[in-house]
């Protein structure tokens, strides 16, 4: 039975919990999280690889998309500290769901006021997510939206830029370049 935890107050400082599958993290994801800075009034984004997707996706390995996704936040943070990663997920009861990671993120972090980002391409599947009216109503989701998808009033769309295109390109030998920043690639090839 799942254990119900009353809603964080709203004067501590805000940190948006980011997850995905970062397969791997890309240039959508760096602009998602400097918009979440720069205009939502955030103390922090922090980056939630998961560990297994839950509908079944099939995902690179844990380690590499884990350091990838560190070296994003390391470019994004350029020297301070807002951007982060957790790896929660490694130990988490299997499937992974989203509610009972926002939940451990919580009960570590009483200090902190966590929200949760969606896109707007993931948000027209919120109804099928384990206990999504409790995300809804415990963690406020901030939906950006996509290129692609509806749009979202008053926030703008951004590049619908996507892993599996990456991840066939670097297949082909092609260039991504414009998708992936150097140190982000770098650790993901190496």
């Amino acid at each position: 039975m799942p254990m119900a935890i009353a809603p964080q107050p709203a004067a501590l400082p805000v940190t948006v919990i980011f997850g995905g599958s970062f397969n791997p993290p890309h240039v959508g994801h760096a602009m998602v999280a400097a918009w979440l800075r720069w205009t939502q009034g955030v103390s922090a984004v922090w980056f939630v690889p998961a560990f297994e997707h839950a509908f079944g996706k099939e995902l690179a390995p844990w380690d590499r998309r884990l350091r990838a996704t560190r070296a994003l936040a390391a470019m994004l943070n350029d020297g301070g500290d807002w951007a982060g990663v957790s790896d929660i997920e490694v130990d988490l009861p299997r499937p992974s769901y989203t509610i009972r990671t926002l939940d451990t993120l919580r009960s570590r972090n009483p200090d902190r006021r966590l929200r949760l980002v969606v896109g707007s391409d993931v948000w027209e599947q919120f109804g099928m997510w384990r206990d999504h009216e409790r995300v809804i109503a415990e963690y406020s989701p901030i939906v950006v939206g996509r290129a692609g998808y509806p749009e979202i009033p008053g926030v703008p769309s951004f590049p619908d830029v996507s892993s599996s295109v990456i991840r066939e390109r670097l297949a082909r030998g092609e260039s991504v370049s414009g998708l992936v920043p150097g140190s982000v690639l770098r650790q993901w090839i190496g």
